[in-house]
C-alpha cells in the first residue's frame, strides 16, 4: 500500500523520496479534475463571504440575448450636402477719395471698388501705389463716364470737398465752386441709384446757416425722394483713433430695399498718443524756427501760448492778442496722456500748432499717418507738403473700416 499522497494532484507514492521528488518538481502537478475543484471551492468561499458582508438574497441574472442585425437594419442613408451659397462683397464707387483713408477702410471691412476717384495727381497716383489693379480715374468728378457701373454699385460715397462748409472758412456753402461738387454727387446718385450712399463732411456743416445748408443738401440728395436719409456727427476719438476729430456722416438707404443702418458703437476706451507714437518708420518732417523752438521749450504738455509770460504773449499773437476767443491752438503742445487735436492739412500753421509732445517739432509725416491709423507701409506720393496734406485731409483709416462694417452689415442683412 502507498504511504504518501500528494494533496495537489491526488497521485500516490510508496517510497518517500519519490514523494519528496514529486513535490519539488518545478512543473505545477495539479491536474484537471482536482484544479477544478479547487477553483469551485474558492468561488464558493468567496460567494458566501460576498453574502454575508452585502446580507442580499442571492442574485440571478437573466443571459444577455443580442438579437442578430438585419441588412436592411445596417443600411445608410445617402449623405445629402446642401449646395454652397457665396455670399459676393459688396461693392463702392469712391469719389473725391483724396489720400485714401475712406477707401482703405471700406476694404479692411470686405468692400471691393469698382472705382476711385480724384482730380489731385499725387492723390491718384498714391491710390495706384496702395491699391494695385484698382481703378483709378484722375480727373474731375463730374467727367466720370458711369454708364458700365449702373445697377452694380452697392454704396456711392465720397468726402465731397468740405472747405466752403468749414467753421475756419468763409463758408460760403453751395454758391462756393466747391459746394457745386455737391450737386453733381446728387446727379450720380440718380443715375446709379446705389444701395446706400454716404457722405463725410466736416462738422461745420450742421451749424452752417443756421442749419439750412445741411437741410437744402438732404433735399438735393433726395430729389428723386427713392432714400431714408439720416446723419450723425462722429468723434474720431470715440472709435479707436488717436484724435479728437469730429465730422458729420450723411447716409441714404434705398427705400425699396427695406436697408436698417445702425452706426457703430463708441468705445469705451479712448486711444492716447503714448500708445502710438513710437517705433515710428523714418519720414520727412517739417521744422520750426529758432523763435518758435525756444518758445515752446516753456511750454508743457498739453499747454499752449497762455503758459508764456504776459509780455512774450503780446509779442507773438500781435493784433489777435486782444481778439478775445479762446486761440488754444496757437503754440499747442500735445499731451502723451492725451489723444491729439484735429490734424489739419499743414502741421505748423500759427493758429492750428500741434507740436510733438516730446520734442519742439511739428509731428513727422509718419506720425501724422500712424495718428490717422494708416498703416506703417502704406505709401504716400508727392512732395513733403502734398503728403501732409493727404493724410490731413484723409478720413482716419479705423474710423472708416467701422462704418464700413456697419454698412456691410445692413446691406447683408
Amino acid at each position: 500500500m502507498s504511504k504518501y499522497s500528494c494533496e495537489k494532484c491526488g497521485m500516490e507514492f510508496k517510497q518517500k523520496s519519490h514523494y519528496n521528488q514529486h513535490l519539488s518538481r518545478k512543473t505545477p502537478c495539479i491536474k484537471e479534475a482536482k484544479l477544478k475543484e479547487y477553483i469551485d471551492k474558492a468561488v464558493e468561499e468567496k460567494i458566501n463571504v460576498m453574502k454575508q458582508t452585502l446580507q442580499t438574497p442571492e442574485l440571478t441574472i437573466a443571459p444577455l440575448t443580442i438579437a442578430p442585425l438585419t441588412i436592411a437594419q445596417l443600411t445608410i442613408a445617402p449623405l445629402t450636402i446642401a449646395p454652397l451659397t457665396i455670399i459676393p462683397a459688396p461693392t463702392f464707387i469712391e469719389v473725391c477719395a483724396g489720400g485714401g483713408g475712406l477707401s482703405c477702410g471700406l476694404m479692411k471691412a470686405g468692400f471691393v471698388p469698382l472705382l476711385l476717384n480724384d482730380n489731385n495727381k499725387d492723390c491718384c497716383e498714391t491710390l495706384k501705389k496702395n491699391h494695385p489693379g484698382i481703378k483709378v480715374e484722375c480727373a474731375s468728378m463730374d467727367t466720370l463716364k458711369l454708364d458700365e457701373y449702373i445697377n452694380k454699385v452697392d454704396l456711392l460715397t465720397g468726402g465731397v470737398p468740405c472747405q466752403s462748409f468749414s467753421q475756419a472758412g468763409k463758408r460760403k456753402g453751395l454758391k462756393d465752386p466747391r459746394g457745386e461738387l455737391m450737386l453733381k454727387f446728387a446727379d450720380m446718385i440718380v443715375i446709379l441709384k446705389p444701395k446706400i450712399f454716404m457722405i463725410e463732411n466736416v462738422k461745420g456743416l450742421t451749424t452752417h446757416d443756421g442749419g439750412k445748408t445741411l437741410i437744402e443738401i438732404i433735399k438735393l440728395l433726395n430729389k428723386a425722394e427713392l432714400y431714408n436719409i439720416e446723419y450723425r456727427v462722429l468723434n474720431s476719438a470715440d472709435y479707436s483713433v488717436p484724435q479728437k476729430r469730429e465730422r458729420v456722416f450723411i447716409i441714404g438707404t434705398l427705400k425699396t430695399m427695406d436697408i436698417v443702418f445702425n452706426f457703430p458703437l463708441k468705445n469705451s476706451k479712448p486711444i492716447l498718443l503714448k500708445h502710438i507714437l513710437q517705433n515710428l518708420p523714418e519720414s520727412p518732417c517739417a521744422k520750426y524756427s529758432a523763435e518758435k523752438i525756444a518758445l515752446f521749450k516753456q511750454i508743457p504738455q498739453g499747454g499752449c501760448w497762455v503758459n508764456l509770460s504776459e509780455e512774450q504773449q503780446k509779442a507773438y499773437l500781435g493784433k489777435s492778442y486782444l481778439s478775445g476767443g479762446g486761440k488754444r491752438g496757437i503754440l499747442h503742445r500735445l499731451s502723451m496722456e492725451k489723444p491729439s487735436l484735429t490734424l489739419l492739412c499743414t502741421p505748423s500753421q500759427k493758429q492750428t500748432e500741434r507740436c510733438h509732445p516730446l520734442e519742439e517739432r511739428p509731428l513727422s509725416v509718419r506720425e501724422y499717418a500712424r495718428i490717422q491709423t494708416f498703416a506703417d507701409d502704406y505709401h504716400f506720393i508727392g512732395g513733403m507738403a502734398s503728403q501732409y496734406k493727404q493724410i490731413g485731409n484723409a478720413v482716419p483709416v479705423e474710423l472708416a473700416r467701422q462704418m464700413g462694417e456697419c454698412l456691410k452689415t445692413a446691406l447683408l442683412a
